[in-house]
């Protein structure tokens, strides 16, 4: 969850942990029981990783990045649409008839954001900020991971103040639910 550097290498980070759930995800066969687990564990990656995105990186786009609020909005909407599908997959089933077809989608939708991130936003974002700054972005970062919720929220806010505020209180929520239910749990 906390690889350590700069906002960029982690997150970065994080992007190369999902495509490696995804890559696990895809090599299953139809069937498998570690699908929902697999699946759990890369929604929880995912939250985490969009909330504190939402909390901090795009506020720092907003603030360094030249037409950074259109980023940040755009970045925003993104996560907004996955973290529907995500939701969507919840309250599936793995034997749904749609649950392949939402899966796929998702995996679709977050492989193209990352892309976009690391071939578009982060290069910009190297080039506004000092290289202080994105360490401490970088801190910020994993901080919010660790306090976020480990569930998708699409009715939760997600931009500052209000997700900074109520963010931690999901994500307790959502990590008894998880200790509770044994999801997430290796």
């Amino acid at each position: 969850m906390g690889h350590g550097g700069n906002v960029i290498e982690e997150l970065m980070a994080d992007h190369r942990e999902v495509e490696q759930l995804f890559s696990r995800i895809e090599a299953l066969t139809t069937g498998s029981s570690e699908l929902r687990g697999l699946v759990d564990e890369v929604t929880i990656e995912l939250v985490r990783h969009s909330v504190a995105e939402e909390q901090y990186l795009y506020p720092a786009v907003r603030e360094h990045v030249e037409g950074g609020a259109e980023v940040a909005d755009k970045e925003i909407a993104e996560h907004a649409v996955a973290e529907k599908l995500m939701k969507d997959l919840e309250q599936m089933r793995v034997d749904d008839a749609e649950f392949h077809p939402t899966l796929q989608q998702m995996m679709d939708h977050v492989n193209a954001h990352i892309r976009d991130e690391e071939g578009q936003l982060f290069p910009r974002l190297r080039q506004a900020c000092t290289a202080e700054a994105l360490e401490d972005l970088g801190d910020k970062i994993r901080r919010a991971k660790a306090m976020a919720p480990t569930r998708p929220h699409p009715s939760m806010p997600d931009t500052p103040p209000a997700n900074k505020l109520l963010a931690p209180g999901a994500g307790l929520v959502d990590r008894v639910r998880d200790f509770v239910t044994g999801r997430g749990g290796s």
